[in-house]
């Protein structure tokens, strides 16, 4: 089957289908990295959105049970230069075509997508409609023109419970845990647990709009505040949720929860133009003067100059174009970062993070 992806400037891609065949309307972003496309389409931090993929073979390694990132994907598209349904992977269960019509998930492929690529980073991330190339162009741009994207990402994807992640076995080893966390879920990653539990955490995942009542009855030794999609300023409820848990535990946040952090405070934060995604972004720890090759998926910033007064300096920033990429306030023992320190797909330099936060966890008890 033909599709097309028309945008809401008036362009048109016209490719081959594959995965869903159901007529989409997304936001349309693009990643760079050359790995890790189960990962990303698994990745609620996509939700609403069609990724354009621009490494030009997708789907050659299949879809692994172990390697999702939650267990029902919210991804809306996928674009790419070349799909391969003949995957050659021992580990592979499924096509990638397969998960994709499972999930709902439409694809597009034989793109050229360095173009679109381009037109994505001249434009801005916007507004697309993925159709049957039968679809009347002209009906579609007035669809887009009216459409309004919805504002409830976080809500759909947030756990609606609470539950237990706890530490158990690590290979053969049973690793005893010492630290007991509450997450915040905005739609986290099921890597971030697994990290928390490789160093040795018990992590109670709640909602995203647990009040901070709530969550201080759990009396945990720390908090973590996850990613997510959307807007920030879109999540209130966890916003006040921060405000009333400041100085109480330390807290670490991750991409949206790096956000939500800096919002509580009284920082700022907007929409950057195409946003950070891949696995390659080199960002400057100032403490120690080196740089960490990190991996991103984010449309939001923290407006630079919007920390002053608020208790939060930054920590890390992105060598590309100078955004905050870490903020922290040492009294309140908080702390975050932009990217995603547990990777999956990306490089490793930045899983220190998660042991800064038990030292966080340590020294707080020893002063309190």
């Amino acid at each position: 089957m033909k599709k097309k992806i028309i945008l809401e400037d008036g362009a048109v891609f016209t490719g081959n289908g594959f995965g869903s065949d159901s007529n989409k309307m997304v936001e349309l972003v693009f990643n760079t990295s050359m790995v890790g496309y189960q990962e990303i389409i698994s990745d609620p931090s996509y939700t609403d959105q069609a990724v354009v993929m621009t490494y030009p073979t997708i789907g050659n390694y299949g879809i692994c049970d172990e390697d999702y990132e939650t267990l029902r994907p919210s991804v809306s598209g996928l674009v790419v230069r070349e799909y391969c349904d003949e995957p050659s992977n021992f580990r592979c269960k499924n096509t990638l075509s397969e998960i994709m019509i499972k999930y709902d998930i439409s694809g597009v492929e034989g793109i050229d997508t360095r173009m679109l690529t381009r037109h994505i980073r001249d434009y801005g991330s916007c507004k697309a409609y993925i159709v049957d190339e039968s679809y009347d162009t002209e009906k579609a741009l007035s669809e887009l023109k009216s459409w309004v994207p919805k504002t409830d990402q976080v809500s759909r994807v947030s756990t609606k419970q609470s539950f237990v992640y706890k530490t158990d076995e690590i290979g053969k080893e049973t690793v005893p845990a010492d630290k007991n966390i509450v997450a915040i879920d905005c739609g986290m990653k099921l890597n971030i647990l697994r990290e928390f539990v490789n160093h040795g955490y018990n992590v109670t995942v709640v909602p995203w709009n647990t009040s901070a009542e709530e969550i201080l009855a759990k009396k945990p030794d720390g908090v973590f505040v996850s990613n997510g999609p959307g807007n920030p300023e879109d999540c209130r409820e966890t916003i006040n949720t921060i405000k009333g848990l400041i100085g109480k535990c330390p807290i670490f946040g991750i991409c949206l929860g790096h956000q939500i952090i800096s919002l509580a405070y009284g920082a700022k934060t907007y929409k950057l133009k195409f946003g950070h995604r891949g696995g390659n972004h080199p960002v400057l720890y100032k403490k120690t003067g080196k740089l960490e090759m990190t991996s991103q998926n984010h449309s939001y910033a923290v407006v630079n100059d919007s920390l002053e007064s608020t208790g939060l300096c930054a920590t890390h920033m992105n060598i590309l174009d100078n955004t905050i990429e870490g903020v922290e306030c040492k009294k309140d023992f908080v702390f975050s970062v932009q990217y995603h320190p547990e990777s999956a797909p990306g490089p490793k330099d930045s899983a220190y993070l998660f042991d800064v936060f038990s030292e966080n966890i340590k020294s707080f008890k020893e002063v309190k």
